[in-house]
This record gives C-alpha cells, sequence and structure tokens, in this order.
C-alpha cells in the first residue's frame, strides 16, 4: 500500500511539474497583443528637438538642470483638442525627506486645469499597475484625474509575455485568481509613506513586468523621454525627444494598441496625414522587441574611425554586450557613461548589472572600450540612449528602454525612437554637445573615471549577476 502511494505522489508530482513547465513555455512564447513590438515607417523631417536634466555640482553649488518636464508642461498648456499621456509612474511617496520636485502633483494639477479650462479636450493617461501597487490600494493621482473627467487606463500585464518565467509559472497557476485588494498589513516595497499593501500584492510584484513607456502627445506636439513624473526620480538625469509630422500617427497608433487590449474601448486623438514630408534627417518609431532589432543593426554598422557613445542606466542584455565587444575589437570607439547602480527607489543597491558587465566590457577589449561612471549623489543616471557618429551620418535610439532583456525582447512594453541625419545637424552637435559635457566635465562634475566604482566589484557581485542572467529573477 505505501509502495502504491509514493507511486501515486509521483505521478501528480510529474503531472504538476509538466503542467508548469507548459504554462511556463506558453508564456514565454505566446503571440503578443495586437499591435505590440511595433516598427514604423521612415520619416522625413527638420523636426526634432532634445531636451536634458541633469543634477549636478559646479564649484560648491548645486544645479539642477531642468527641461523635460518644463516642455511638458508646455506642451499641455498649448494643446486644444486632445492629450493622450503614457507614463510609468506618477506618485509623489517620499522616503528620505529631500525636497525633491513635486512632479506628480504638478503634471496632475496641470492635466485638471487643462481640463477645467477647456472642457471639451480630450484627455488619456496610460500608465502601470506599479502606481497602486498592483491593484492593492488606491492612487491620490489618479482618482483625481478620473474625478476631473480624464480618461485613465492602467495597463494589463498578464497578456504580456513573462519575464520572470519559472516564478509566474506558479503565480499564474495558484495566486493570480485571488487579486491583491484587500486591507493591507505589509509595508509597501515602493515606499514606507505608501499605504500598505497585501502579500498577493508583493506576489504579483515578482513577475517584475511593466509598461514601462513615456510618450506624451497632443494635437501638435509629441516626445518620447526616459523621464518618469514620480517625485523621487525629480532629480534623476534623463533625455527626450520631441517630435512633429506624420510620425505623430506611428506613436498614436502604438499607443492605442497598449490601451485597447487593456479594455479601452478607445482613446482620443487622430492626425492629419503631410502629404509631402520634407528635410534631411529621418525618424521611425520602435517599441519593444523591434527596438533590440534596430539597436543590433546599428552597431553591427559601426566601423573602424565611428565613435558609439552610450549612456545607459543599465546595460546587460547579452546579445549587445558581445556586439559591443566585437564592435570594440574592430575598431569602433565606444565611450560608455552609466549610472553605477548604487540606489533605485530610495533603496540601496549592490551595483548590478552595470559594474560586472563593464569588467566584462574592458577585460575582453583590454581597456578599448571607455566606461565613466556618472557621479550619482541620490538621483540616477536615468539616461537610455544610444548615438553612434559616422564621418558623415549621426543615428539617435532612444526613448524609454534600459539595454537589458527585459526591455528589449518583448517583455517590457517600451518605446523609443530611432533618428538618422547629417552630423552637421543642429541636433547632431547638440548630441557631441552633450557627450562632451558629462564625459570632460565641463561646467560641472558630472562623472568619475572607471576606477571609482570598478574597485569595489566583488566576487559576490559577479556570482548574483550570473545567477540573475541565468534565471531572470531580476528588476532591471
Amino acid at each position: 500500500m505505501k509502495t502504491r502511494g509514493l507511486f501515486k505522489k509521483r505521478i501528480l508530482l510529474l503531472v504538476l511539474i509538466l503542467f508548469l513547465g507548459g504554462v511556463m513555455i506558453f508564456n514565454c512564447y505566446k503571440p503578443l497583443p495586437k499591435g505590440l513590438s511595433y516598427e514604423g515607417p521612415i520619416h522625413k523631417t527638420d523636426d526634432i528637438k532634445m531636451y536634458s536634466n541633469l543634477y549636478y555640482k559646479n564649484g560648491g553649488k548645486t544645479v539642477f538642470q531642468e527641461q523635460i518636464f518644463n516642455r511638458i508642461n508646455q506642451m499641455i498648456k498649448e494643446a486644444d483638442q486632445f492629450i493622450v499621456i503614457d507614463l510609468f509612474l506618477l506618485n509623489g511617496y517620499i522616503d528620505d525627506g529631500v525636497n525633491y520636485p513635486k512632479l506628480s502633483e504638478q503634471l496632475t494639477a496641470a492635466l485638471i486645469q487643462k481640463k477645467k479650462a477647456n472642457p471639451n479636450i480630450q484627455i488619456a493617461f496610460i500608465t502601470d499597475e506599479v502606481n497602486t501597487t498592483y491593484g492593492a490600494h488606491r492612487s491620490k493621482e489618479l482618482h483625481d484625474l478620473t474625478e476631473n473627467g480624464i480618461q485613465v487606463v492602467t495597463t494589463k500585464l498578464e497578456p504580456l509575455r513573462d519575464s520572470n518565467p519559472i516564478y509566474s509559472s506558479v503565480w499564474r497557476t495558484f495566486f493570480q485568481w485571488f487579486g491583491t485588494e484587500g486591507k493591507g498589513w505589509l509595508p509597501n516595497p515602493l515606499s514606507s509613506k505608501a499605504p500598505s499593501v497585501t502579500l498577493r500584492s508583493y506576489l504579483t510584484l515578482l513577475n517584475v513586468k511593466a509598461n514601462h513607456r513615456k510618450v506624451i502627445l497632443t494635437d501638435k506636439t509629441g516626445m518620447v523621454s526616459s523621464a518618469n513624473p514620480h517625485d523621487q526620480s525629480g532629480f534623476h538625469a534623463n533625455m527626450a525627444f520631441e517630435v512633429k509630422g506624420n510620425v505623430l500617427n506611428d506613436l498614436l497608433k502604438t499607443e492605442k494598441a497598449a490601451a485597447g487590449y487593456s479594455g479601452a474601448d478607445s482613446i482620443p486623438g487622430s492626425y492629419k496625414e503631410e502629404e509631402k514630408e520634407q528635410g534631411d534627417m529621418t525618424v521611425r518609431v520602435l517599441t519593444e522587441g523591434k527596438i533590440l532589432k534596430h539597436v543590433e543593426k546599428t552597431i553591427d554598422q559601426a566601423e573602424k574611425g565611428d565613435t558609439l557613445w552610450l549612456g545607459m542606466f543599465y546595460l546587460a542584455d547579452r546579445s549587445l554586450v558581445n556586439k559591443l565587444i566585437d564592435a570594440s575589437n574592430r575598431g569602433v570607439a565606444i565611450n560608455m557613461i552609466l549610472d553605477p547602480n548604487k540606489n533605485a527607489f530610495g533603496k540601496q543597491k549592490m551595483g548590478i548589472p552595470n559594474q560586472p558587465v563593464v569588467k566584462e566590457l574592458t577585460e575582453k577589449t583590454h581597456g578599448k572600450i571607455r566606461v565613466r561612471w556618472y557621479n550619482v549623489k541620490m538621483e540616477q543616471y536615468h539616461t537610455k540612449t544610444m548615438y553612434l557618429k559616422h564621418k558623415q551620418k549621426g543615428i539617435i535610439i532612444a526613448g524609454s528602454a534600459n539595454f537589458t532583456k527585459r526591455n528589449l525582447a518583448d517583455l517590457n512594453l517600451e518605446t523609443d525612437l530611432k533618428i538618422e541625419g547629417p552630423v552637421n545637424k543642429e541636433l547632431m552637435k547638440e548630441m557631441d554637445s552633450y557627450f562632451s559635457r558629462l564625459w570632460n566635465n565641463e561646467d560641472g562634475s558630472y562623472t568619475l573615471p572607471q576606477k571609482a566604482y570598478q574597485d569595489t566589484l566583488t566576487p559576490l557581485k559577479r556570482i548574483v549577476f550570473t545567477i540573475q542572467e541565468l534565471l531572470g529573477f531580476t528588476t532591471y
């Protein structure tokens, strides 16, 4: 009898393992919702502007250069017919008592004020479940928007592919059915000032997926950014690019796809197509996995004598690491400004993934890849930009996507722009000036030499990074 009972238990265990394996495989490779992983057509233009936020020391004085949200607030004021905004983080929770910019309050107020001043304007705000800690509590900002007639769309994450597949197969099988609402009793993982949450909220968070886009559209113009209206992120270094013309139709199409699969019947907006596009530069919209395709293609195009600049918060994608090594070893000059990954959401971090990746890059190129760390204090170097400078042409790929598997492998929702044009165009000169300013510490203290953090790379960090790469159990 004991033998028969043991046999039944083994059969049940085998069936469970096979079932979980099937759930895991399906949710790693299932079809994406319609309209995701988008590769837009090429548009000619000369109307592209770059904005940047920087927090730095100049002598004994602390300086904060804020351009992105100043321009976003102005875009809201200038709009007449519609506004569509898709932003990952919108909250004002602060843990450390620092006087951060009140970005969430200001943006919320700007949208509400616009709606009151122009009741006929249509406004949609698309965002991620993280702002309610995955449905565990109410968001004041989102509630205020809704109460004032602004459409709020919280992107559904379950239809997306799983980036943490072993865990997510268990979660999908046993826990997703119970929701996350209820009286919270655990500290909020994002901030001690945020409402307490349920255990089920933590279990949902561990799937580690997101609508990570940062897109702002009005009837007049559009912007793709790396910045969030999140108070504790208020001093982060970020970049944004404003575009006009037919490319706005592509951005709106991708936002309607995200809102549509999340249950919104419609979101506002339409643009009249310009019959003839003019300009020496080109721009196209890329989302999700199509960003990786074009980043790989751009690195492969780099030749001896070209210069490739990278300004990045997270660098970990294995394909891109290998391609950067190959490019450096064939003579491409590669300069990187990276965040040392010291903190996230006010919590201390181990320097993963950037510190182990930089160690590998420098070892396998014999130091030819040059790296400087952003001189972070309480902020992050949150930029996600690659700039390849050929002799006659520059290529920029920039937006919300870090160079990691989660951001580039059709897992998170992401939006980037790919911009190409002659190196003598004003935008390309601005890119040269931006990277030169930070690299050479012109008019301020922006970056530190590689040894400032590389000496802190311990064997433990390399082991942890390797395990995270293999299992996908990461926040990057």
